[in-house]
């Protein structure tokens, strides 16, 4: 039996937060991107915004998949504690439920995705948004327009390999 051609793998791209960007290329070649929201309801225990997104990812991958890569925005400075903690508990549940699957996971720093989509390892918010326009997306926020940038790179270098 021959493998399936890596064109047309399903392939997410994630750029992890409260509000969580994500960029999809289905089997079928269609780009489809957005963001999910992770924040806490307020009666919500501590794991609950984990356990979300942990669901989230399986109808994903239900509904679009199988997944068969994920990069994510691989994050090594936060501007603050609550950012950094709610990063870490969102890649803990990625990385799990990769493992789960057998699903393989990348992260690609930040510099190298500004600098793929713009020119610029340190390109602002409106830059990456900009960016993600040029190529014909409609990000609503910078999250979202994250997330494009980081499938782009990905496919465009095949994960780092090109």
């Amino acid at each position: 039996m021959t493998q399936p051609n890596e064109q047309l793998r399903c392939i997410l791209a994630l750029d992890l937060g409260t509000t969580t960007g994500w960029a999809l290329r289905g089997y079928d070649g269609l780009i489809t991107t957005g963001t999910a929201s992770f924040k806490p309801g307020r009666y919500d225990g501590g794991g609950m915004r984990y356990l979300r997104f942990t669901n989230w990812l399986t109808e994903l991958d239900r509904l679009s998949g199988p997944i068969a890569a994920i990069w994510f925005e691989e994050v090594r400075n936060h501007k603050g504690v609550d950012a950094s903690h709610v990063y870490g508990g969102l890649m803990a549940s990625l990385t799990s439920w990769g493992e789960l699957r057998g699903v393989p996971y990348q992260g690609v720093p930040v510099g190298t995705i500004k600098r793929h989509a713009t020119g610029h390892g340190n390109a602002s918010k409106e830059a990456m948004i900009a960016a993600a326009r040029a190529r014909g997306s409609s990000p609503a926020d910078d999250n979202e327009a994250d997330a494009i940038a980081i499938l782009h790179w990905a496919l465009e270098t095949r994960g780092g390999a090109a």
